[in-house]
């Protein structure tokens, strides 16, 4: 008896006038799509220059640029920066439709040499992609 009721109160919500078919949450989770992702020494007008994946400890600082062509609504990515596998920093960086161009930064010290990564992750944790440099003299 209560499973008939059950479907019955089913068959009423999906048939009344005016209610999605498909729950509005349904399309929400879609991450946002990274279209570029580099290390650089620099950015003018948020196009980065110096592309590489070693950098001497001189630059003084280094961007991790990220370009998405596709965000379906706002939402937030982090850059993960870790050396020699700690976590160094986490950039929260905000993203709003339709295409986002952000970057997050680090000053360079003497004892950041050797290899780092950046992880780029969506709001849930899911890594989108994985950069790997270097730091030397």
């Amino acid at each position: 008896m209560f499973w008939m009721r059950l479907i019955i109160a089913g068959l009423v919500v999906s048939l009344t006038p005016g209610l999605p078919a498909v729950p509005a949450a349904a399309g929400a989770d879609k991450s946002p799509h990274l279209a570029r992702a580099v290390m650089c020494e620099s950015l003018a007008d948020y196009v980065p220059r110096g592309v590489a994946v070693v950098f001497s400890i001189e630059v003084g600082r280094i961007f991790c640029y990220t370009e998405f062509d596709i965000v379906p609504a706002k939402t937030v990515v982090y850059h993960k920066w870790f050396r020699r596998d700690q976590l160094v920093t986490t950039k929260r960086l905000t993203l709003k439709p339709p295409r986002w161009s952000s970057y997050s930064s680090i000053q360079l010290r003497e004892a950041d040499k050797g290899p780092w990564r950046v992880e780029i992750t969506d709001r849930k944790g899911a890594v989108l992609h994985v950069l790997r440099f270097s730091l030397t003299d």
